[in-house]
């Protein structure tokens, strides 16, 4: 935990110190990101005036902060040694320092250990400071922030309305509302040793362990493997005791009854003591045990009726004896424990009020399932329960007098467990277990009543009263006498036996352009392969070949949706600069990594100014592959070459250099070395990808050959298969896998739209693609030369015209915008510019305006274009392109939305059909174009 500043004296202010520390800031990253591998928060702070005063110029600041948290005392920052970040408030560190070790140890207030952190100013901008921590809860960790900048703030101002107690309190009690309960995050803990990844899917405790295809739910002890039938009977307590009496189990005798005087009548039949419970209770709500006459069953009936859901109630004989928890899992015995009823000891001198006080200030106990012990309640039960003991509630019992406080010994209600696993004689373990069979639950909790578990109930007497589905662990984890029993381990062993795998493999891919083909290429040669591929890309979410959600799906909240799906056995993620830093990535580690390259987009966004800094947020991508992955990098690319630095695993290069060129060295080095490495190799029969492995070379393909290549004139999609070839070849895909998926993979519309599409509408060329940015037009625009110097030699005409309709997001820079027009203007003769429906807090106008200017910049230098329009809506701009085409001319548009751009070209075609025609839309007055004229 550190920090770091560029200023380390600070300067007077007159004003003095004032309360000004507040967030301006919030992210929470939930997975890797540009500041850690694991999930953090993420906070900008101002400090205003707080900037001028470090911890020692603060007088009573140290001092007051460790009186309200002395835990900071364990903290030891860059010093490496307890009681570090102390040292550095004592000799001076800003109180953006200061707010991130707060908010971890208000972290670990509530159980939650978490000791990562750093924080670092924000350059060129006074007092403002990036904040970053981890954390365990996503709401814990925020809250913690906010309270850290009210604690910060009272110490400056010394705030008398501020109370520390009563806020601590409600941040421990909005922490237990959210955490786990201890049989979930036993699980947990056991899976995340085992390197299991997992989902919470509610704000309780339903959570899926594993991903795709490999899930398994767990919803705290019950599983995705539980049958629900088994649970009804369960729950169903008179039909239970009737399943194992015809097992030859030993049960109590009882009946079912929803009457009072039915209860008194069954009663006298079965004999006393009896007793009475709800049909379908649970946690020992409702049970009251040894009733000796129609009286106290009466009572008794009312009690537990209240608590059964449909009013029956069960009577049965009374079994003396201790009360025993068989825990049973997947049909084995784990664990054993004696509950103990919530009970006080009396000392002569303490009324049992007292003496319970005494009892609930045990650390160990709190409310509910928040700790290893619940605290004990005093209500009427236990006063009456208490006076049949000849005691009043507020009596002092004599010395070592036992006072019992309730009937049951359940956890929930007081009780404390005893451990008594390995004293459980044989036959009363196989009696449990069968009893768990005989239900049907692979985790059981079978509540055994007898003298002493030691000795076979059949000799000594003793029944199994109550089959449990979902029961609780605490009281093995946890027992307040005895050692504690690993039993998550057999659970997580029954979900995920040895050799049956959590993960499915996840290919990532980035870069500025490329992606979404690139994404495509490979999941088309997984899908070729039988897999079930779920694939995210900026057109939405894929699983096996159907579009479940229509939208732009390069985030981490797509990447979790196909994690989530059941049927996914193979992921590819098209990983987008724009999540990364919203959210970081959506998974832990991805075993394939694909950088593509690095180009000047989106600059100017989210404090990313320049290419560099551009490349450390794709770098997050291959910081996320494992020792045992793979980083798919772009050789040709100075910026993402560096990147070999920040991969833990294997490194596969791609290249479209030439053998001569000094990057074939760097690959020719790295594969004697046994790396693995694709690669073009040039002859007179064309270009074929090789596969490089050690000192073997593998033919792929000619790129002629593959469909996306359109002849190998789209280099871009030639450079695109190179890195979806050599993505595949580190995942595991056999060649011949990956040759016949790259000979299949074409760009038509309804396989890659949007992605270079090629249509012919009325005798007119049309390209349909995405480029949005510079570099993306200097690629296509290659490709358009490449194609259109072979259209001229088969044309009719002297010379075909080639039209552009192009446009860029409101969101880049203004020079960024001309660059783009003024690449437009090196390829067609006519470039129109149109605006995309979202603006993008540009105003209407502004950003065709500024693509204009660059194409006329460009004119005015002599380039190919000729004449420069602007026409703002996408669908009016295809009409107007389309009319001014002539048959034989190439048309590319640049779209947006290219769903509602396909539907317009194909009413075209239609209308031309039907000798309609639609050239009169040159004139249509509803079409507004601006025509700008270079001077010069």
């Amino acid at each position: 935990m550190t920090d770091a500043r560029t200023d380390a004296n600070p300067t007077n202010s007159s004003g003095g110190p004032q309360p000004d520390l507040a967030i301006i800031e919030t992210r929470v990253y939930r997975g890797p990101n540009t500041w850690s591998y694991h999930p953090a928060i993420h906070l900008v702070v101002d400090l205003g005036s707080l900037e001028d005063y470090p911890t020692n110029t603060l007088p009573g600041f140290t001092g007051g902060l460790m009186s309200l948290l002395p835990g900071l005392q364990n903290h030891s920052c860059s010093r490496g040694h307890r009681g570090g970040f102390v040292e550095r408030m004592q000799e001076g560190t800003w109180l953006g320092h200061v707010t991130e070790h707060v908010a971890l140890q208000l972290q670990q207030e509530v159980g939650h250990d978490m000791r990562r952190g750093k924080t670092r100013q924000i350059r060129g901008v006074h007092g403002r400071y990036n904040i970053i921590y981890g954390y365990v809860d996503e709401n814990v960790g925020l809250a913690a922030a906010t309270l850290a900048i009210r604690i910060v703030n009272h110490l400056v101002s010394a705030d008398a309305d501020f109370d520390f107690a009563d806020e601590l309190e409600r941040f421990i009690v909005r922490a237990e509302r959210t955490a786990f309960g201890p049989s979930t995050q036993a699980i947990l803990d056991e899976a995340m040793s085992r390197d299991i990844p997992w989902i919470r899917l509610n704000e309780h405790s339903l959570v899926q362990l594993g991903q795709g295809v490999h899930q398994r739910r767990v919803r705290a002890t019950m599983t995705s493997q539980t049958s629900s039938i088994a649970v009804d009977v369960a729950s169903d307590k008179d039909l239970t005791t009737r399943l194992l009496a015809a097992a030859g189990l030993p049960v109590p005798r009882q009946d079912s009854v929803r009457t009072a005087d039915r209860a008194v009548t069954v009663a006298a039949r079965i004999g006393f003591p009896v007793v009475c419970k709800p049909l379908d209770g649970n946690h020992g709500r409702g049970v009251c045990l040894n009733l000796t006459d129609e009286e106290s069953v009466r009572v008794a009936f009312d009690v537990a009726q209240d608590q059964s859901r449909g009013g029956w109630v069960i009577v049965e004989s009374y079994v003396a004896g201790r009360d025993y928890r068989c825990l049973v899992i997947d049909g084995r015995l784990a664990a054993i424990a004696e509950r103990v009823p919530a009970h006080v000891v009396g000392d002569g001198s303490h009324s049992i009020v007292e003496l319970v006080e005494h009892t609930n200030a045990d650390p160990r106990r709190g409310v509910g399932h928040e700790k290893v012990l619940t605290r004990i309640r005093i209500d009427e039960a236990a006063v009456e329960l208490v006076r049949s003991q000849g005691f009043e509630i507020t009596d002092v019992p004599p010395a070592d007098t036992l006072v019992k406080l309730t009937l049951t010994g359940n956890m929930s209600t007081g009780g404390i467990s005893i451990d008594r696993t390995l004293e459980a004689h044989p036959e009363n373990v196989e009696i449990a277990e069968e009893a768990a069979r005989v239900i049907g639950l692979d985790i059981a909790g079978i509540d055994f009543i007898c003298p002493d578990i030691a000795e076979p109930v059949r000799e000594t007497g003793g029944a199994i009263c109550e089959v449990n589905a979902a029961p609780g662990f605490r009281m093995h984890t946890h027992p307040t006498v005895g050692d504690p029993q690993f039993i998550a381990k057999p659970v997580v062993d029954m979900l995920f036996p040895p050799g049956v795998p959590s993960r499915i493999p996840i290919v990532a891919i980035t870069g500025t352009n490329g992606k979404t083909t690139t994404a495509r290429m490979i999941a088309h040669i997984f899908k070729s392969m039988g897999r079930k591929v779920g694939m995210t890309s900026t057109d939405g979410v894929v699983i096996d070949e159907r579009l479940l959600i229509r939208a732009d799906a390069s985030g981490p909240k797509s990447a979790r949706m196909v994690l989530q799906n059941p049927r996914v056995d193979f992921a590819v993620f098209e990983v987008a600069r724009g999540g990364i830093l919203r959210e970081g990535l959506g998974y832990e580690r991805n075993d394939v990594g694909v950088v593509l390259n690095v180009q000047p987009d989106h600059l100017g966004l989210r404090g990313i100014d320049t290419v560099e800094q551009l490349a450390d947020v794709k770098a997050v991508v291959v910081e996320a592959v494992p020792r045992d992955g793979s980083a798919v990098l772009n050789a040709d690319d100075p910026l993402v070459r560096q990147m070999r630095r920040r991969c833990s695993g294997q490194v596969v290069w791609f290249s479209m250099a030439a053998p001569d060129d000094p990057v074939r060295e760097l690959i020719d080095s790295h594969c004697r070395r046994g790396g693995r490495a694709v690669v073009l190799d040039s002859s007179d029969k064309g270009e074929m990808i090789v596969v490089r492995h050690g000192r073997r070379d593998m033919q792929l393909a000619w790129t002629h050959l593959l469909p996306a290549t359109f002849n190998g004139r789209a280099r871009m999609n030639v450079q695109n298969s190179l890195a979806a070839a050599a993505a595949a070849f580190a995942a595991g895909a056999p060649l011949h896998d990956i040759r016949q998926g790259l000979r299949t993979f074409s760009t038509s519309y309804y396989l890659s739209p949007g992605r270079l599409n090629s249509i012919e509408v009325n005798g007119v060329n049309v390209l349909i693609d995405y480029c949005h940015n510079a570099p993306g037009m200097r690629m296509l625009g290659d490709f358009v030369d490449r194609i259109g110097d072979s259209m001229q030699l088969t044309s009719d005409l002297a010379k075909p015209s080639r039209i552009g309709v192009v446009a860029t997001a409101g969101d880049r820079r203004d020079e960024d915008m001309r660059e783009l027009g003024s690449v437009a203007a090196e390829h067609f003769d006519v470039v129109i510019v149109r605006e995309d429906t979202a603006l993008r807090n540009r105003r209407r106008g502004d950003t065709s305006t500024l693509v204009a200017e660059g194409v006329s910049a460009r004119m005015r230098e002599g380039a190919r274009c000729k004449q420069v329009e602007i026409v703002l809506a996408e669908i009016d701009a295809v009409r107007h392109a389309m009319a001014r085409a002539n048959k034989g001319d190439l048309v590319v548009f640049c779209v947006d939305k290219h769903a509602a751009v396909m539907n317009e070209l194909e009413t075209w075609s239609h209308s031309a059909q039907a000798g309609s025609g639609r050239a009169d839309t040159v004139g249509d007055p509803d079409i507004v174009v601006s025509t700008l004229t270079p001077v010069g």
